[in-house]
């Protein structure tokens, strides 16, 4: 299917749920619902759908690209802010003036603007581009796999770089320039955290170097035509203690009990609480971040698998598995993965990214 005839059918679908709620005149503020429903691919820009139009509200900087990405679009080329921009805008087209709604996510600073700019009723709406996007279209994964196909790539370039003498710093900003080189971008700063830490889920490569015996955590994204992938890969570098190895295989397990129960239906908590029993099976520490989170245009977004997480898996769906073990001090190990949730199951997305033995990297 072409790109506008998957812009007009999300469109449409995004009508359908504003019509329920009763809003004739929608702002989407946040930008990867802006490119979800015109294409747009720049920052700092704002649509607006009614049941007429749609509009893209840019400036001098972005015309001529949203002319190019977005010929279904009515270009409108700003010289004011935003908020009075749209609320131009909104006056301009007055049958729709007292049925204004705005996404819930937009500053309170912009909405407090459009308020006073308009006189007429303003109301915010939370999540009705997100639980269209929480289901892919065959477009969408088409480009998932192939972020997850260049981390997959760049990742095996970046292997021989894995030695005693590097330091984190190096390997992540080697990853980022194989990443750049296959075509595609970073979805978020590379992580890479050498022996104990490992055991930050969040931690900032620095000046630490790699030792002869020794332990690497690698969690990267990569973002291809907008959408992101996440993966996370653990290895060993010369002898390694037992623990590391018992952490390991936990993790190993978990993540593949989870993947196992992964089908339209399956209540996200279920996937949740059956990754951590492995881990509490293994009496290790189990984790407190959750165990999946959605990908695509952002990289985190619905649906999130924790212990917190309501409602069930659908078809389309595509998140991370990503159960861990930390001990500060000590070690960290966590292996992530790509999944997207299929009629009769699912398929790892990721699966071409290596996996290396102990003692191999």
């Amino acid at each position: 299917m072409k790109k506008d005839q998957i812009i007009k059918r999300r469109i449409r679908a995004v009508r359908r749920a504003l019509k329920r709620k009763k809003i004739s005149f929608f702002l989407v503020t946040k930008p990867a619902n802006v490119a979800y429903t015109t294409g747009f691919s720049g920052r700092d820009n704002w649509a607006a759908i009614t049941k007429g139009g749609v509009y893209l509200l840019t400036d001098s900087r972005y015309a001529e690209q949203a002319k190019s990405e977005c010929p279904a679009c009515r270009i409108i080329e700003r010289a004011v802010p935003m908020a009075e921009a749209a609320a131009e805008l909104v006056r301009k087209l007055k049958s729709v003036s007292r049925q204004v709604g705005i996404e819930k996510s937009t500053s309170l600073a912009d909405f407090e603007k459009l308020k006073e700019k308009i006189r007429g009723r303003v109301k915010t709406a939370a999540d009705i581009i997100e639980k269209l996007r929480a289901s892919k279209d065959d477009s969408e994964i088409a480009s998932i796999k192939k972020a997850a196909q260049i981390a997959a790539e760049a990742l095996k370039k970046t292997r021989r770089h894995i030695k005693p003498g590097s330091s984190e710093n190096e390997l992540a900003g080697v990853l980022d320039f194989e990443i750049r080189k296959l075509g595609a971008l970073t979805s978020f700063e590379t992580i890479v955290a050498f022996g104990a830490n490992a055991s930050r889920p969040h931690h900032q490569p620095g000046t630490r170097k790699l030792k002869k015996n020794d332990t690497v955590l690698i969690d990267f994204g990569v973002r291809y035509k907008n959408y992101c992938c996440d993966l996370t890969r653990c290895f060993a570098v010369g002898k390694m203690s037992a623990f590391y190895r018992k952490a390991y295989e936990a993790v190993k397990e978990a993540q593949a009990v989870a993947i196992e129960m992964i089908k339209p239906g399956v209540g996200k908590r279920e996937v949740d609480a059956a990754a951590r029993a492995v881990i509490k099976k293994y009496d290790l520490p189990v984790y407190k971040h959750g165990t999946g989170h959605g990908l695509g245009l952002e990289v985190h977004e619905e649906p999130v698998i924790s212990g917190e997480s309501k409602g069930k898996l659908q078809v389309g769906m595509v998140f991370t598995i990503e159960p861990g073990v930390y001990i500060p001090g000590r070690l960290g190990v966590r292996i992530e993965d790509d999944v997207l949730v299929t009629d009769s199951g699912c398929k790892i997305l990721s699966g071409k990214c290596l996996h290396l033995p102990f003692g191999a990297a």
